[in-house]
């Protein structure tokens, strides 16, 4: 199993620098074939003194290629070695967060949590005319209305059909009698198969859907289908908050997870992670990418290295015990948010294990929401604002949004 543990500064710095010296070196090497280079030397300096002590910088300006996925064997030789440090960190995001079997799933690198859930559709879909021989018009994406737009635009790149479930307005929990509506109005058009989208705290109420509600009523309706997992925002905390969750690959039904390091783990952007079981990535292969070693089973094709060592250069830095402490931190924090809004009479929602406080747009007006770029759930007409804490929103932070809420809400009564 790949293992979590804490790195000093100096490990992770020879870490890297080594794996760049088994990469590629445009600067001295004579390679005359790749359509690609190191960043432009007149505008990035490769000989900065600085660059010894930084190898993230280090590794952007050499620009290693991780075209590919490189958990499924061959890729590119060019830069096997900064490949090696991507497929330790999808080993460490499967198996230590994600609860899978040593060695039990493929996945890469993504440009965000966007491209990470076109990826697992465009796979489902392929999965489903490979091996069941059905067409577009057979499929169905399947998700809450509370799920990522990149859903819709899953559907209208891959040319399905999208059919979305429900949720209460207080507890965001899926409408399980919509559900088996919205399962019946589909079998009636045809649909026989269903690509589901399960939420691991969403972007506007960081709500978790239970996947195994759309699986047991999928299973009764005689359906076939596939759950992916969104946690493009909880993937980084929700574990570690709420160890004993389902939504892993522990749990059958699940197939793919989206996680998004450009968002807890504070990585550059371009740093979703893409995560699938064995035996399914193949169903995205691209064989007319023959001159990629190793083929290209990714959306994206060329993709920077450097980001894929940021995330790991960052979670070897904590360490399980140490993100373990900082994904507490976090919710404590958000936790006296919400204690604060109770006592105050401000109606908000938030998942007891999450970090995102989402209030009703009745206590507060833009201006507030503005003051503290609070961000709504619709720009033309906001029912909800969520206040997401994340490493720089202190509790000292939070103090002046709160006097702010409770004066509005002072003025309202006076109102009345």
């Amino acid at each position: 199993m790949q293992q979590w543990t804490k790195l000093n500064k100096e490990t992770i710095r020879t870490i890297v620098f080594n794996a760049l010296e088994e990469n590629v070196n445009f600067y001295d090497e004579n390679i005359l074939g790749i359509p690609g280079s190191h960043l432009d030397n007149k505008v990035f300096y490769q000989d900065a003194p600085f660059l010894k002590d930084a190898p993230f910088l280090t590794a952007l300006i050499h620009n290693p290629n991780h075209i590919g996925c490189h958990t499924l064997g061959a890729s590119e030789s060019f830069f096997r070695g900064t490949h090696q440090i991507e497929r330790e960190l999808i080993g460490l995001c499967a198996e230590q967060i994600l609860k899978a079997e040593p060695g039990s799933c493929d996945g890469y690198v993504a440009a965000g949590g966007t491209e990470a859930n076109l990826q697992a559709i465009w796979i489902y879909r392929n999965y489903f005319r490979n091996i069941d021989g059905v067409r577009n018009n057979s499929i169905c994406i399947l998700c809450s209305r509370d799920s990522h737009y990149s859903m819709s635009k899953a559907a209208n790149v891959f040319d399905l059909d999208i059919a979305t479930v429900r949720v209460d307005d207080n507890t965001r929990a899926i409408d399980e009698k919509h559900l088996q509506e919205v399962i019946t109005a589909q079998k009636a058009k045809g649909k026989s198969h269903f690509i589901v989208v399960a939420n691991m705290m969403t972007t506007m109420f960081g709500s978790v859907d239970n996947a195994d509600i759309y699986a047991a009523a999928l299973e009764a309706n005689g359906c076939q289908f596939m759950i992916h997992v969104d946690a493009a925002f909880g993937g980084f905390i929700y574990p570690f908050t709420n160890p004993d969750n389902t939504l892993n690959f522990q749990n059958k039904h699940i197939t793919s997870v989206t996680l998004d390091a450009h968002k807890m783990v504070q990585a550059p952007y371009g740093t979703g992670i893409f995560l699938i079981r064995k035996g399914l990535m193949q169903h995205a292969n691209t064989k007319e990418a023959s001159y990629v070693e190793g083929e290209d089973f990714t959306l994206i094709g060329s993709r920077s290295g450097a980001n894929a060592i940021a995330v790991w250069m960052i979670l070897m830095t904590y360490g399980r015990y140490g993100w373990e402490e900082k994904t507490t931190t976090l919710l404590n924090r958000a936790a006296w948010l919400a204690a604060e809004l109770d006592k105050a009479g401000i109606a908000y929602y938030r998942n007891p294990y999450s970090n995102i406080i989402t209030i009703r747009s009745e206590h507060l007006n833009k201006g507030i929401a503005g003051k503290y770029g609070l961000v709504p759930d619709n720009h033309q007409d906001a029912n909800w604002y969520k206040v997401v804490v994340m490493d720089h929103v202190t509790i000292d932070r939070l103090i002046p949004l709160l006097e702010d809420l409770k004066a509005y809400q002072h003025e309202a009564c006076l109102a009345e």
